[in-house]
C-alpha cells in the first residue's frame, strides 16, 4: 500500500484525472474553496473522459485535431445526453436559452457554442496538455495499461450516471425530446468517428514558430474576447464568440505547421487558457452576503495562486527535459 500511495503523485494518469475536473469546474470559478471534496465525484466524469481521450488518442498515434473532436463528443454528450442543460430552458433558474433561441432545435446558440466551447478547451485539451508537458519523456505514450483502461471506461461511464443523477432532480426532473437526444448521439457518434480517422498534417511551412510570449498573448486575447462576448447583445456574442474560436484555432493551427513548434508552444498555449480562467473566475460572482463575499475572494485568490503555481511546475519539468518534437494543433 506504501508504494502505491508514493507513486500516486508521480502518475501522469492520476496528475490529468483530478486536474481535469479541478480546471473544469473549481478554476473556472463555479464551486468555492470550500467544497473543494465535490472533486471526489465529478473526477469520475471529467477525470475519468479527460484520461479516456488522452489514452485513444495516443495508443492510436493521433494528435490534437482528434482530441479536440473528442472533446467536443464529450462535451455534447455531458450537456446534450446528461445535464441536458442545451435543452432546459429553466436549467439552473439561469434562463440560458432565452437568448438567440431557435425553436425548432430548442437550443440556445449562445449558450450551446458558450458550454461546448468550455469542455473542449478548459475541461479536455488544457489539462491533458498541461499533464503532458509535466511529464515531457511520456507525452506521446500511452499511460495506462489494459486493465487500467478497462477501469477508467468503467468509471467514466459511473461518472456519467452520477452526473445525469444529480442533474435529474436539481433541475426540474426535465428531459430532452427524443429527437434532441438521438441527433446528440449521432452527432458525438459521428464527431468520435472523424476523431479516430483525423491524422495530422506532417507539411512544414515556411517560416518560424512564434515565440512563447505570442503565444500566450494570442490566446489570452482569444480567449478573453470569447468570454466577453458572452455578456454581449445576442448577435454580438455569437459573432465575437466564433470569431475568437476560429482566431485561435488558424493561428495555432499555422503556426504548428512552422519550424521550432513544439512543447515550449504547446505550453503556451494551455498557459493562456489557465491564465484566462484565473481572471475569468473573479466575475464569476460573490453571492448575498458578506460571508460569500469572502469566501469567494479568497477561493478565486487561491485558484488563481493554484494555477500559476501548475504552470511554474510545468515550465520547470519542461526546461529540465526539452522536449524538440514537433507537435500537431
Amino acid at each position: 500500500m506504501r508504494k502505491v500511495l508514493r507513486s500516486v503523485p508521480h502518475s501522469p494518469a492520476v496528475g490529468l484525472y483530478f486536474l481535469a475536473p479541478l480546471i473544469a469546474e473549481f478554476f473556472l470559478g463555479d464551486f468555492p474553496i470550500v467544497m473543494l471534496p465535490l472533486l471526489i465525484p465529478l473526477s469520475l466524469w471529467y477525470g475519468g473522459g479527460a484520461l479516456l481521450i488522452r489514452e485513444i488518442v495516443r495508443r492510436r498515434g493521433l494528435g490534437w485535431r482528434s482530441v479536440l473532436l473528442l472533446g467536443l463528443a464529450f462535451a455534447i454528450i455531458e450537456e446534450g445526453l446528461l445535464t441536458m442543460s442545451l435543452f432546459n430552458p429553466d436549467y439552473a433558474d439561469q434562463r440560458l436559452l432565452d437568448r438567440g433561441h431557435i425553436a425548432m432545435l430548442g437550443i440556445g446558440v449562445p449558450w450551446t457554442i458558450f458550454v461546448l466551447a468550455l469542455h473542449v478547451g478548459w475541461s479536455v485539451a488544457t489539462p491533458i496538455a498541461l499533464m503532458e508537458i509535466a511529464l515531457p519523456g511520456r507525452r506521446t505514450e500511452p499511460w495506462l495499461s489494459g486493465r487500467a483502461l478497462r477501469a477508467v471506461i468503467a468509471i467514466t461511464v459511473v461518472g456519467a450516471v452520477v452526473v445525469f443523477g444529480t442533474n435529474y432532480p436539481a433541475y426540474g426532473h426535465f428531459i430532452a425530446s427524443a429527437p434532441q437526444l438521438i441527433v446528440s448521439a449521432a452527432i458525438a457518434a459521428l464527431l468520435v468517428a472523424i476523431a479516430l480517422r483525423a491524422h495530422g498534417s506532417t507539411r512544414v511551412d515556411i517560416g518560424q514558430a512564434p515565440r512563447a510570449g505570442v503565444v500566450v498573448a494570442t490566446t489570452m486575447l482569444c480567449a478573453g474576447a470569447f468570454h466577453l462576448g458572452m455578456h454581449a447583445p445576442t448577435a454580438a456574442a455569437i459573432v465575437i464568440m466564433i470569431g475568437a474560436i476560429a482566431a485561435l484555432l488558424t493561428a495555432v493551427a499555422a503556426w504548428s505547421r512552422r519550424t521550432g513548434w513544439g512543447a515550449t508552444q504547446v505550453f503556451a498555449v494551455a498557459a493562456g487558457m489557465l491564465l484566462t480562467y484565473s481572471w475569468r473566475a473573479f466575475t464569476a460572482g460573490y453571492g448575498s452576503g458578506t460571508a460569500d463575499l469572502v469566501v469567494s475572494l479568497v477561493s478565486y485568490t487561491v485558484y488563481a495562486i493554484a494555477a500559476v503555481a501548475i504552470l511554474a511546475t510545468c515550465l520547470r519539468r519542461m526546461t529540465a527535459a526539452p522536449v524538440g518534437a514537433q507537435l500537431s494543433a
